[in-house]
Parts: C-alpha cells; structure tokens; sequence
C-alpha cells in the first residue's frame, strides 16, 4: 500500500531506508536527517556536493544494498517544502540526480504529510 508510513516493504526486493524530515526547517536540519536516517560517514560534509556524493556512493550503502539496489523513501517534507522553497527544490534536484547517477538507487518521496499522520489523498 502506497504512502504506509510503517514497516515500508518494496516489492522489488531493494533495501528501503526512511528519510524522515519531519520537523526539519532548514538545510543544517536537512543535513542532520540525511546524516542520521542514511548512517552516513562521520566525515560527511553537510553540504549539497557531499549528499549528492554519498547518496551515489554504493560503498556507503547499507549491507546487500549494492546487489538488491536502494530504495529511499523521504517522508515529512512537505513542511520543510513550504518553509525553504529554494532549498527543497535543491534537495529534489540531488534526489533525482542521485537516482539518474547510480544504478540501484531510487528515491521517492513519501505521499503522507508526515509519520504522523495518513496520506492527505484517498487511495
């Protein structure tokens, strides 16, 4: 069922990581999120450049991700989207970049609001 904001399965067998923005007003938080919910490296910069690079990095993928692919799937962004207009259109930009570079990676974003709350469409 599209849009579950709970135990997100993909039925093409890829491993699904949740990118939960919920409550993130700026870049810094953004980074913050990106950093947290993707494990990504200690050294990882914060930065528009170092995301687009780690996301199209297989090596820094969670375990068997680089033979089953990688499913992001980012929820809670549309708070974010209205707060930070320019920045969330950037952030787009990398996630769909990132899914054109690197073969096994694909992100979506989620359709709910938020985790919190269910999808604010019927289906």
């Amino acid at each position: 069922m599209a849009g579950q904001a709970h135990g997100v399965h993909d039925p093409a067998g890829r491993i699904v990581l949740v990118l939960d923005l919920d409550g993130v007003t700026d870049k810094a938080g953004l980074m913050d999120r990106c950093a947290r919910d993707l494990s990504l490296p200690d050294w990882f910069g914060r930065n528009w450049d170092a995301l687009a690079d780690c996301l199209a990095d297989p090596a820094l993928w969670p375990e068997e991700a680089g033979e089953r692919g990688l499913l992001v799937v980012v929820q809670g962004w549309r708070g974010y989207a209205a707060t930070r207009p320019d920045e969330w259109q950037v952030a787009e930009e990398i996630f769909a970049e990132a899914t054109d570079r690197g073969p096994g990676l694909f992100v979506t974003l989620g359709l709910g609001e938020s985790s919190e709350r269910p999808p604010d469409q019927p289906g």
